[in-house]
């Protein structure tokens, strides 16, 4: 907002504007707010009875509330809850109330009110609900998205409730250069981010990589507060990754403030889910907080023979040592019991023109049984407003029993997987594994503090970072199909009896690396701003089965530069180099070890703020070079590609065009998704070929309605389309997926019911019902996009 000052004679005006918007509604709401800081207890007020707050957040430091219990008006609530705080509230709206300090000085004193601020960021009317002007995931620190000069996305909390997001796949969807993917038969979260495959994801900054391995099982998102993702390289703080960029699944915290809800989804296909939130103190004085997330889903599909039966709870727990310390405990656990989809073949040039319905797996071989647990605890202590201190250890646990049934190659003409092929070009087969046992385990140590040079401000972050990954799998990979029991596509028959397989150790390795970094972000004069960094890596790989061992070390630097010549404008470049994964843990026996992979981005582009910063949009170009990427060449032998480049544009706005409109969207265009030099030998010959899943242009619009009128209060309506250009299916270039546009609806009202906030919401995702497809596994299984789906749901807060 804009600095406010008033002086004797505009006085009586200032008290005639005042009295004019103070006739907030006389309904009482039943509040139940704990005594406790002053910043938790408005923000659970904002979200209690839908009203927008602003203060300046120095005022309310070090405030206490002795809190509110019972019925009470907006202003009697205010009243209460400010109470022996020093602190005063204004009426600026209807709906809009701004808090500071009560003044003792007269109106012949000139008054001049600090920019204000939003606190109770949940409020489904608070302004920056589909905005979001910090991330973490860029550099560690809650630095602003207009101050950094790398490209990050936030999908918020208020979009992922909108949009009814049960899958990370669909989250990110809402931002640009990040585009969904299929592999392991739908089991497993994959990303393309740039036009580079990501397997991994990052929870609260941290890597949790159950894909490696062929661990699969997807994300539960029922602790899920929001999602950043940071394109390009990101070494210089995350270690070994994929080139294309983090998704960091930032989740929910403890609040000291009580709250409580719990949502029944149901939807097509027998679609059930049930979530529980829970959330409060244990301790009187605040000092011992806990937060409860659950879910249960269960499932059927579109598709022959897959299910879903998933059951999640996540606590976790937060000790307010002293003002300067705090330590938090984290524990989630997972059990499923699910099955897998072998997707569809290509036949010719595009997807076999066969009913979406029908499946490639066998029904008396499909599997996908096991638990995941996760155990994570960190500490932190603040030295003083300057340094801090933060230690973080965590473990990751998977066992999982596995059976699903593969393909290669294509059909013939008439649609017959003949399983006669000694090289398996048209054949099908069992990949199933009786026992796969994972443990990841980390511990990282930040130090980070603020100090100035010269007319220089520096914000420092030194760090240390040691991962371990043990993975081991007992399985019958890649076992054939029965010979001459041939499968036809257009009439399917399956097995009557499940196959009598051999299992063996088929992967053993372990993977250990540590790193140390430093980066500093510096505030220069006029308004730039430069961001430098550099990691060192030393990683140590093993297979256990053939002996191969590797270690690679690498020096990662990362440097931008970041100029905000107005208070809505930024222009930045950088640059990054990436030290990607192993590609020894992957060789056949007896191959000789292949380098790890590498990378190299250079970008540029501008970031905006509109309408009082209630609006963003962002505008980048990138150029991004991998070397070394592997690929399977023939007779379990993997091979490395000399040179893959992506380079194109990505366009973001997010946040309110008018009150009660809101919009995310998000479009990609990817002029150069190429293999620059294909070194693989085999006559390969891909050199020159678009990188498979990689549409030139694809994209999100989403836009959603909270009426404003009181006859309508509490209705929102929403729209959005998700469109993707053709793409190739493999990077030999020999067959495409079309492209497609998907649309998709909302509709909720939220009322009151017995003093509890209820909220009813219906979604239709692809409401004309278009046939798509998800991706390819890098070779013939293509993923089917769902159907037109329906979801309803109820949502309970008390």
């Amino acid at each position: 907002m804009k600095k406010l000052s008033f002086t004797p004679q505009s006085g009586l005006l200032v008290i005639s504007l005042i009295t004019s918007v103070v006739h907030a509604s006389e309904e009482a709401y039943p509040l139940k707010i704990a005594p406790q800081n002053v910043n938790d207890a408005l923000r659970t007020f904002a979200n209690e009875t839908h009203i927008q707050i602003f203060s300046d957040g120095d005022s309310l430091k070090g405030k206490q509330t002795e809190g509110v219990s019972g019925s009470y008006t907006i202003s009697e609530a205010l009243q209460k809850l400010l109470a022996g705080t020093g602190l005063t509230y204004t009426f600026t709206a209807d709906n809009a109330v701004s808090i500071k300090p009560a003044q003792t000085n007269n109106f012949s004193d000139k008054i001049d009110l600090k920019p204000m601020t939003v606190v109770g960021k949940n409020s489904v009317n608070q302004q920056e609900a589909y905005k979001v002007s910090d991330a973490f995931t860029a550099t560690k620190s809650d630095a602003p998205i207009m101050e950094t000069p790398y490209s990050v996305s936030v999908v918020p909390q208020q979009v992922l409730q909108d949009q009814k997001m049960i899958r990370v796949e669909d989250a990110v969807k809402n931002v640009a250069g990040v585009k969904q993917s299929w592999t392991n038969g739908g089991s497993s979260d994959v990303f393309m981010l740039r036009g580079f495959d990501n397997l991994n994801l990052y929870r609260d900054g941290f890597l949790m990589p159950s894909a490696l391995g062929g661990g699969t099982t997807k994300r539960q998102t029922a602790n899920l507060e929001r999602v950043e993702v940071l394109k390009g390289p990101a070494s210089i703080l995350y270690g070994r990754n994929e080139p294309g960029g983090v998704i960091n699944l930032v989740t929910k915290r403890p609040q000291a403030a009580s709250a409580h809800s719990i949502e029944q989804q149901f939807g097509s296909y027998d679609f059930y889910r049930t979530l529980v939130d829970s959330t409060g103190a244990i301790t009187p004085d605040d000092k011992l907080l806990y937060r409860v997330n659950l879910s249960y889903e269960n499932a059927n599909s579109f598709r022959d023979f897959v299910k879903t039966d998933t059951f999640f709870i996540a606590p976790s727990f937060t000790w307010n040592i002293s003002d300067q310390t705090q330590a938090n405990l984290d524990i989630e656990y997972q059990r499923f019991d699910n099955t897998s989809d072998s997707g569809v073949p290509p036949l010719g040039k595009r997807p076999a023109p066969i009913p979406i319905n029908t499946q490639m797996g066998e029904p008396l071989n499909n599997k996908n049984i096991g638990d995941r647990t996760y155990i994570g605890a960190n500490w932190s202590h603040n030295f003083n407003d300057k340094w801090k201190l933060n230690h973080r250890f965590g473990a990751e646990f998977l066992d999982q029993a596995s059976d699903f049934t593969f393909f290669f190659g294509q059909p013939t003409s008439d649609g017959n997987f003949v399983n006669n092929d000694a090289d398996w070009n048209g054949n099908r087969g069992f990949n199933n594994a009786n026992s796969s046992q994972m443990q990841n385990y980390y511990t990282t140590l930040n130090l980070s503090g603020k100090f100035d040079t010269a007319m220089l401000e520096h914000s420092m972050l030194w760090g240390f970072d040691y991962f371990v990954i043990d993975n081991k799998d007992s399985t019958a990979c890649c076992s054939a199909y029965p010979e001459g029991e041939n499968f036809n596509i257009f009439h399917p028959t399956y097995l009557t009896q499940a196959p009598n397989l051999n299992y063996a150790v088929t992967a053993d390795f372990t993977q250990n690396w540590y790193g140390l970094y430093f980066q500093d972000q510096i505030k220069f004069p006029f308004n730039i701003y430069g961001n430098v960094g550099l990691r060192y890596d030393n990683a140590e790989s093993n297979n256990n089965l053939n002996g191969v061992a590797s270690v690679d070390d690498a020096v990662s630097p990362r440097g931008g530069l970041l100029w905000k010549p107005l208070k809505w404008l930024s222009v930045y470049g950088s640059y990054t180099e990436n030290f990607g994964v192993s590609n020894s843990m992957w060789n056949a026996p007896k191959q000789s070890i292949l380098p790890p992979k590498t990378a190299q981005q250079w970008e540029v582009g501008t970031k905006t703020e509109f309408l009082e910063g209630r609006l963003a949009a962002s505008l980048a170009y990138f150029d991004l070079t991998q070397q070394n990427t592997p690929v399977y060449f023939t007779n379990n032998i993997t091979r490395t590609i000399g040179e893959q480049e992506s380079r194109g544009y990505e366009l973001e706005v997010s946040g309110e065009v008018l009150p009660g409109w809101r919009i995310i969207n998000a479009y990609t265009h990817l002029s150069y998704a190429n293999i620059n030099n294909d070194t693989s030998d085999g006559g390969r010959g891909n050199t020159d070929h678009r990188m498979y899943n990689t549409p030139r242009n694809f994209g999100s619009v989403w836009n959603t309605y909270d009426f404003q009128t009181a006859a309508l209060h509490g209705l929102k309506v929403g729209a959005g389309v998700i469109a993707s250009s053709q793409s190739q299916g493999t990077d030999a270039n020999n067959f495409q997926l079309p492209g497609y546009a998907t649309l998709n609806l909302m509709t909720s009202y939220g009322m009151k019911v017995a003093g509890h906030k209820m909220t009813l919401q219906l979604n239709a995702n692809n409401l004309l019902d278009k046939t798509y497809y998800q991706g390819t596994n890098t070779g013939s299984m293509i993923g089917v996009g769902t159907p037109r789906f329906f979801m309803g749901s109820v949502k309970v807060e008390f």
